[in-house]
């Protein structure tokens, strides 16, 4: 592990052990003046939720203070009697709710169909698989607790259970015997070793049957995915075996608890494995299809799943050790907030190229123009998009700025457009500006390259220094350079066809009336006459 992956870890912790920052409020009296509400002490054996009940009894049995554990049961009378033949009857194969399904709220779980004062932590064992129920009630001190029901103490004397005296149980670990603490143990070996042969059958099979199995995606995926299936179902196994089996209950309880997180290592296990094989998938057919900018997306989709899963599964082990993380939870979400107000642009740029993906205004190799810039779109990455403009220049637009922007892809032309004007002399008469429009028409009906119906050629102004024909119509073409092509072989077609018909290109002329000398402007005067206008051909200034 790296040391900024050790800071990472030792920053979460911090977070999620930190204290509560957040202090109570207290209501105003119905007067106006505050009042300050007397808090009701906290109960000194835990026993304020079924969790707590069922943790500190089993704590008191291992130590073997039935004095404490007395404690734990509604009916007092006989208390330490109740408390070792409750045990002996749980020893004797009786059943508890692992760790993880007891609840930890003061209100318990009112969904189970029961009073909401009483909540069901276990079973006895017996015949008729009596359960084993909480109440609760207001203790001495005025606070609301949980304890051992009345009904379910009667059940346990009425099966007069066998007591063992202390002592005879020879070495203890824990408040469990040594011998109860191999059973278990050699359980857990003999089932995880079982899934792990199953495993290895099950791969072996598999790769008989498929040749070519390193290629082959069916065996990939099994043989990602046996190994932490089979601490998976094996953890499920040992569970359900070893919930009744006959050793202590403390010894029983204790390795159920911990052996959830080996459910959750391996859930987390087999589910990060499944992201990447799906990943893997799609990226790779995201790069036969030269997109990738998808892959990026990709792979930026398959981290931060594996982060979501990591957090889940931390916070389950955590739960299973007993740490609360209510208020580490709302302490990340409180500083996701201020990290999104932090990082705003970063977070823009990040739902741009995913708005880019999505929408897919273009893709690498388009040829575009976003905003004033024009050329050709080389990479759209997570933050970023780099486009190689005419001069050879890449420009860098933040996605977020991107996606606000007028895009216009060239590449997503089916037909270009052929529209130009074309200006011919005024000298060459009606009859052969009909017949210059009618060979322009003809041009483009002939070529194979423009699109029909709709290609035509009409006679549309009178310009300044020329009779203007305007041409309009599509070009089949597959690229822009191809279009260039066709424009020109049209071009050139017009202008030899016009050349035929003695028709000239019209240019830019002005005329200028001179007027030569006083004399002539005088004479012009008096005969009414205007100076002779000499046409003076040349470039329009």
């Amino acid at each position: 592990m790296t040391r900024s992956a050790c800071r990472w870890w030792a920053a979460l912790l911090m977070i999620l052990l930190a204290p509560p920052a957040f202090a109570q409020l207290v209501p105003a009296s119905s007067d106006g003046a505050e009042e300050t509400e007397e808090a009701v002490p906290a109960d000194s054996y835990g026993r304020e939720t079924p969790r707590g009940t069922v943790s500190g009894l089993l704590a008191a049995m291992a130590e073997r203070d039935y004095a404490r554990a007395a404690n734990y049961f509604e009916a007092k009378a006989r208390g330490e009697q109740l408390a070792r033949q409750l045990q002996a009857v749980l020893d004797a194969g009786g059943a508890l709710q692992p760790f993880g399904a007891l609840s930890n709220e003061p209100t318990g779980v009112l969904e189970d169909g029961l009073d909401p004062s009483r909540e069901r932590v276990g079973e006895l064992g017996n015949a008729e698989q009596t359960p084993i129920l909480l109440t609760r009630s207001i203790n001495d001190d005025g606070a609301e607790v949980w304890r051992i029901s009345r009904k379910t103490s009667a059940a346990v004397r009425s099966m007069r259970p066998e007591i063992t005296p202390d002592g005879e149980n020879g070495t203890e670990i824990a408040g469990a015997s040594l011998l109860d603490w191999m059973k278990l143990l050699g359980i857990a070996v003999l089932v995880f070793f079982g899934f792990h042969l199953i495993n290895a059958v099950i791969l072996a099979i598999v790769g008989r049957v498929i040749r070519e199995r390193e290629q082959s995606p069916v065996y990939r995926f099994a043989q990602a995915a046996m190994p932490p299936l089979s601490l998976l179902f094996s953890t499920i196994v040992f569970q359900l075996w070893a919930r009744t089996f006959p050793v202590s209950i403390v010894a029983r309880q204790l390795l159920l608890r911990y052996v959830g997180i080996f459910a959750w290592v391996a859930l987390a296990w087999f589910l990060a494995r499944l992201i990447d094989a799906v990943a893997k998938l799609m990226i790779s057919r995201m790069e036969g299809q030269e997109r990738r900018q998808a892959v990026s997306v990709l792979d930026l989709l398959r981290r931060a799943a594996k982060i979501l899963l990591l957090f889940v599964a931390a916070v389950a082990i955590l739960d299973t050790f007993g740490i609360d993380v209510t208020t580490g939870v709302a302490a990340l979400g409180i500083g996701g907030i201020a990290l999104a107000l932090g990082a705003q642009k970063t977070v823009e740029n990040l739902v741009g190229s995913v708005t880019l993906i999505a929408d897919k205004p273009v893709q690498v190799g388009d040829f575009c123009k976003v905003g004033d810039v024009v050329g050709t779109v080389e990479d759209i990455g997570i933050r970023s998009t780099r486009i190689r403009t005419l001069e050879r220049t890449v420009v860098t637009i933040p996605n977020g700025d991107f996606s606000s922007r007028q895009i216009e892809n060239y590449a997503k032309r089916d037909q270009f457009l052929f529209n130009p004007v074309i200006g011919v002399e005024y000298g060459i008469g009606s009859a052969r500006l009909l017949q210059a429009v009618e060979t322009i028409e003809k041009v483009l009906h002939d070529h194979p390259r423009i699109v029909e119906p709709g290609a035509r050629a009409r006679f549309t102004t009178f310009g300044d220094s020329s009779l203007n024909i305007e041409v309009f119509s599509y070009m089949e073409a597959a690229d822009y350079d191809e279009s260039l092509v066709i424009r020109q072989d049209l071009m050139l077609t017009i202008f030899a066809r016009l050349e035929e018909l003695d028709v000239g290109i019209a240019f830019p002329t002005r005329t200028l009336h001179i007027v030569a000398g006083d004399a002539a402007a005088g004479e012009g005067k008096r005969s009414g006459q205007e100076a002779p206008a000499l046409p003076i051909g040349g470039a329009d200034e």
